[in-house]
């Protein structure tokens, strides 16, 4: 279990326990969604929708006529 302390200014320095589980980097941005019984989701937003995108498989490229056949 990792733990932090909160400064008088709101910040807090994230354990490298923690850092190294989420694979997060500097400049990596962090969204908490808090939940109505309290509990706090935590997400890491460190990929870009191109880093998850499907890509489709490389082919070789056929005219309609040999489709066609």
């Amino acid at each position: 279990m990792a733990f932090a302390t909160l400064t008088s200014k709101g910040q807090a320095t994230i354990p490298l326990e923690v850092r190294t589980a989420a694979r997060l980097k500097t400049g990596d941005r962090i969204h908490f969604t808090v939940l109505a019984d309290g509990t706090i989701i935590l997400r890491v937003k460190n990929r870009s929708i191109r880093d998850i995108a499907i890509k489709p498989p490389k082919r070789k490229r056929i005219s309609v006529e040999q489709m066609n056949r």
